[in-house]
């Protein structure tokens, strides 16, 4: 199977590697719920939710790209795919192998991004979102990579309760 943990974080020093091992920490959660399982199972809806296991890998992938195009452009801008409802749901004919391999190519480009940039302290203009205030808000290096730990490990937990309504697995029983 493949991973996604961003090796190379290990290499990086300070405040920047801290936080990529962290973030890498809870992709590998993430992954443990999808160990396993095939295709049909990963499309398949468990829950009350609309949540299945794939569309969260989905969803993290394009998360981490979006982030990363945030991180890198700095112009505010709404990356392509940021509004995009299809990113969480494992689309017919996709396959979780597939989507695997793309949360995989972003997360290196989100440790690609962290080490070319000067410092932790640069901010960067958010997209202009629905959601978003009326004024423009800048968020630093640090808050980007915090928030997508952050996001990564809501999913994890969502995609953990996904998985044990699939077949009884979970988490902490497949560590």
């Amino acid at each position: 199977m493949t991973t996604v943990t961003e090796n190379s974080a290990s290499f990086l020093p300070g405040e920047p590697g801290e936080l990529l091992r962290a973030l890498a920490e809870q992709r590998e959660l993430l992954l443990i719920t999808v160990r396993g399982i095939t295709d049909a199972q990963a499309a398949r809806r468990t829950t009350v939710s609309e949540l299945t296991l794939g569309g969260i890998v989905k969803h993290m992938a394009r998360g981490e790209q979006v982030w990363t195009q945030v991180l890198v452009k700095g112009d505010g801008e709404v990356p392509d795919g940021m509004l995009d409802v299809g990113q969480y749901r494992m689309d017919e004919g996709e396959s979780l192998q597939e989507l695997l391999e793309s949360y995989a190519v972003a997360a290196q480009g989100t440790g690609e991004a962290v080490r070319a940039l000067p410092d932790m302290d640069r901010t960067v203009p958010l997209p202009r979102t629905p959601w978003s205030p009326p004024e423009t808000v800048h968020w630093p290096v640090r808050r980007i990579l915090l928030h997508l730990i952050r996001e990564t490990a809501q999913h994890a937990g969502h995609a953990d309760i996904v998985r044990e309504a699939l077949d009884g697995a979970s988490t902490t029983a497949q560590r």
